[in-house]
């Protein structure tokens, strides 16, 4: 299986400028590509349709309509993302390949399923006066982003990365092109150009597992027995999600910061668009943390375990874990230098953009602490990450409790201190994250021969 570090590898054999360009260029259209596609995808949607459909804010219903759909799916799912990729991860060490498919198909089977009576039910009973196709499209959405997102993880995990790119850039690009399509029909010629969309990213991501891992057996349920999947990755696969969520979701239901949308559904008109624009500058820093990790930290870390599985000489051991060490905490400082200059530059350009756009330059404050808050996002991504690597579970654990709880309080507090504090929750809570983190993965980066050694199952 290539993965993304053999692809860097390849470009950075270049020894020039244009090679590292092309190189860190791959990096962040794999790190942020999914994510920007599916923003861009449904933002151009609304705009194109605009001046389409009438009453003109039926855009606004749908728009909201999937952003509620995204963020509920992603924080549903996150139950399973990580724990699930963690026991696919665990059958291929085990050279059991063709218990993935009928596993995932279990998964998905759980998960969807029981996605759709959650979504079922709640569109029943809190949408009244919304049309029934409207709840029913809502329902299957929700359904199948859940399945989508389950699938996404997994296949980053594995290292698909350009499969997952290939098929966001298929599924979006036919739902943009028949959204435009079926304008006239209004929002639930939207919602089901946007669900049209969905079904064949579903479907493509689907079929690289198909193509990678073929197996006799189409379903099984392996995974829900005791000790197969680590309660840890259960427990941050859903904070660390509704960590990123909590402050939205508190400007959404606040009444002073958001109006009434569509049935139960609210938006903040004042929090939702700057932190849009902040998020999109965190692809250098995506780009960073991917050519970081996969690149120099993977090749040491790599090393360093089989040296200590194939009993390696202590004086390459000792080699191999300086050169591991080294290499996070480059990266990770790395990650801080590179996110901090498109900080910058995002407060730069900023105003120009907010005025190309339309927008109001009395955003411009919040904008900048948003950027700051993105920014850091991907700082704690970049430690979390190694902290999987050292299978620090209840680190990662911790560090997204503390995330979540610190985003929902704050936030909540900055709606009551007024205009001039929206966002610093959002930022404050990452800030303390990411330098928890910092001093945690400083104590285990020094500790991690003895951590390899005398914490592990063999030594009992």
């Amino acid at each position: 299986m290539a993965g993304i570090g053999f692809e860097l590898r390849k470009l950075l054999r270049h020894d020039d400028y244009f090679g590292l360009i092309r190189a860190y260029s791959y990096a962040g259209i794999i790190g942020a590509g999914p994510w920007v596609i599916s923003i861009l995808g449904v933002v151009l949607l609304g705009i194109l349709s605009t001046n389409h459909v009438f009453p003109p804010n039926l855009v606004s219903q749908f728009e909201t309509s999937v952003t509620y759909l995204i963020a509920g799916s992603l924080i549903f799912s996150g139950i399973w993302q990580l724990a699930f990729t963690r026991y696919v991860s665990d059958r291929l060490f085990a050279r059991e390949h063709d218990l993935v498919l009928p596993n995932l198909n279990g998964l998905l089977v759980a998960a969807m399923g029981s996605g759709f009576v959650l979504s079922g039910t709640a569109t029943l009973f809190l949408f009244e006066g919304t049309g029934a196709l409207y709840r029913l499209l809502m329902s299957a959405l929700f359904c199948l982003l859940t399945g989508v997102w389950v699938i996404t993880v997994m296949l980053t995990g594995l290292k698909h990365y350009r499969a997952i790119i290939s098929a966001f850039v298929v599924g979006y690009g036919v739902a943009l092109s028949v959204g435009l399509l079926l304008r006239p029909f209004g929002l639930v010629g939207l919602l089901f150009a946007f669900f049209l969309g969905q079904f064949l990213l579903f479907v493509g991501l689907l079929a690289v597992i198909y193509r990678s891992y073929p197996s006799r057996q189409f379903l099984a349920f392996d995974f829900l027995k005791r000790g197969q999947m680590y309660a840890s990755l259960l427990a941050c696969g859903f904070f660390y999600n509704a960590g990123i969520w909590a402050d939205k979701i508190v400007f959404w239901f606040t009444p002073q910061t958001s109006q009434a949308v569509i049935g139960p559904l609210r938006a903040s008109a004042i929090y939702d668009l700057p932190i849009f624009l902040a998020y999109l500058s965190i692809i250098p820093g995506m780009a960073v943390f991917l050519m970081r990790v996969e690149t120099d930290f993977v090749d040491y870390y790599d090393q360093f375990y089989d040296a200590v599985r194939e009993g390696g000489s202590l004086s390459h051991i000792r080699n191999m874990r300086n050169g591991m060490v080294t290499s996070a905490k480059t990266g990770i400082f790395d990650i801080i230098k590179i996110q901090s200059l498109a900080t910058i530059v995002a407060f730069v350009i900023g105003p120009a953009v907010l005025r190309f756009l339309g927008i109001s330059l009395l955003y411009i404050p919040l904008f900048k602490i948003d950027v700051v808050g993105a920014g850091l996002q991907v700082v704690l991504m970049g430690i979390l990450n190694i902290f999987f690597y050292l299978d620090r579970r209840a680190r990662v654990v911790w560090l997204t409790v503390i995330f979540f709880g610190l985003n929902l309080v704050l936030s909540i507090i900055s709606t009551h201190l007024g205009l001039y504090f929206y966002g610093f929750g959002f930022s404050i809570s990452l800030l303390v994250s990411v330098l928890i983190g910092l001093v945690w993965l400083d104590k285990d980066m020094e500790r991690v021969e003895y951590q390899t050694f005398m914490l592990q199952p063999w030594s009992h």
